[in-house]
């Protein structure tokens, strides 16, 4: 199956493409990955054939303040810029991030079928949750549902919005009005960190996180057999700043060790019991008792895959939201704002509780039975071909 997978540079959507990419060759399909410049050379070494995602840069039109104006306008604009290469490959099937529309609308422009990548939690409105990006839990008895039912009303205008700026954006590059959406939805996330929803749609499966090492390199650890605490910023343009440089404050003289995981430059001088750089982060789990991050969820699902529960320091965009989804779960303490002492307290109440530890691996063991993307991806192109 030749297949084009379309997905943005940041490392939240970038990584999880390339995960994808990577069953997709496996399992004897011919994956292209349409991205950044900036993840070229590691695909390539890993086999995967690469596109510039053409269309990225803001034009002077573009008001990235309107988030539904960044998705649909931007959306619109990089299936134009695309369909040119993505049509001269002659896909049979199309991956589109779900922050990448522009990938399935390119897919629809050519008849192509297409499946939507989510490296996260299903984000759609529910007729049954708190607004996605409150925090909330869903609400309980007569006065939790009254609650719910209020918040969305407030939202309701801004949703309506965005499907009006949608529809525009699809008309404007000749697609019907009405957007008939993706033949499939790939979860990927743990179950741990969806929420049961009343109106779960039919075509979403949860596949499990994609998970993708940017390196080879192994950092190496501080001297000592003291517990190890994993540190890893946010590398969303939304993350909390600072937080190597507070949190190895925070740790000092509490009688562990710290890994700072970071792909940008490392904080210096660095204590002896600490080490920083671009390490693997597969294999620093392995040692960690306990990982302090921002609540992206790449880093939230790598640690809870592993079993290590996480002190969540979340920023802006979905960060609230799955920070406060992971403390739900009992897997996790969330930080805001970031303080040494906050910090401090945080990391050393996680390592005196086994039950964090204990909820983190039950986390992991809810993986079992989660769908193969691949096959959902090798079913619909076969109902496509059997009409």
């Amino acid at each position: 199956m030749r297949v084009a997978v379309v997905a943005g540079p940041d490392p939240g959507h970038a990584f999880p493409a390339i995960a994808l990419c990577l069953r997709f060759l496996d399992a004897g399909d011919d994956p292209v990955l349409f991205t950044g410049p900036r993840w070229f050379d590691a695909a390539r070494e890993a086999g995967i054939g690469v596109r510039r995602l053409k269309g990225l840069a803001p034009r002077p039109m573009d008001d990235d303040a309107d988030a539904g104006a960044r998705i649909h306008q931007r959306a619109a604009y990089i299936s134009t810029e695309i369909l040119p290469e993505l049509g001269a490959m002659l896909p049979e099937l199309v991956v589109s991030d779900v922050l990448t529309a522009g990938g399935g609308m390119a897919a629809e422009r050519l008849r192509v079928p297409w499946v939507e990548l989510s490296p996260h939690p299903l984000y759609l409105p529910s007729k049954g949750l708190p607004p996605i990006g409150s925090g909330l839990a869903p609400g309980t008895g007569v006065r939790g549902r009254v609650r719910d039912t209020v918040l969305r009303t407030f939202t309701a205008r801004a949703v309506r919005a965005g499907q009006r700026q949608r529809e525009m954006a699809r008309v404007g590059v000749g697609l019907p009005t009405v957007d008939p959406g993706p033949a499939a939805r790939l979860i990927a996330t743990l179950p741990a960190l969806e929420v049961d929803r009343p109106d779960w749609p039919a075509e979403a499966e949860l596949i499990g996180p994609l998970l993708w090492e940017p390196t080879d390199r192994r950092l190496e650890l501080p001297p000592g057999d003291d517990p190890l605490v994993l540190v890893a910023p946010s590398t969303a343009h939304t993350g909390v700043a600072g937080m190597a440089e507070t949190v190895l404050a925070a740790l000092e003289g509490t009688g562990v060790r710290a890994a700072v995981s970071m792909l940008d430059e490392p904080p210096h001088p660095l204590p002896h019991w600490a080490t920083a750089g671009l390490g693997r982060q597969d294999e620093l789990l392995r040692h960690a008792a306990v990982v302090v991050g921002g609540g992206g969820h790449g880093l939230l699902a790598k640690s809870l895959s592993a079993g290590v529960p996480v002190v969540t320091v979340p920023g802006g965009g979905d960060q609230w939201e799955l920070a406060n989804r992971a403390v739900r779960q009992g897997s996790s303490l969330l930080v805001r704002p970031l303080t040494v002492e906050a910090v401090r307290e945080a990391v050393l109440r996680v390592l005196g509780e086994p039950g964090f530890t204990v909820a983190a691996r039950s986390a992991a063991a809810g993986l079992e039975g989660s769908a193969d993307p691949v096959a959902i991806c090798h079913r619909v192109l076969d109902s496509v071909r059997a009409h």
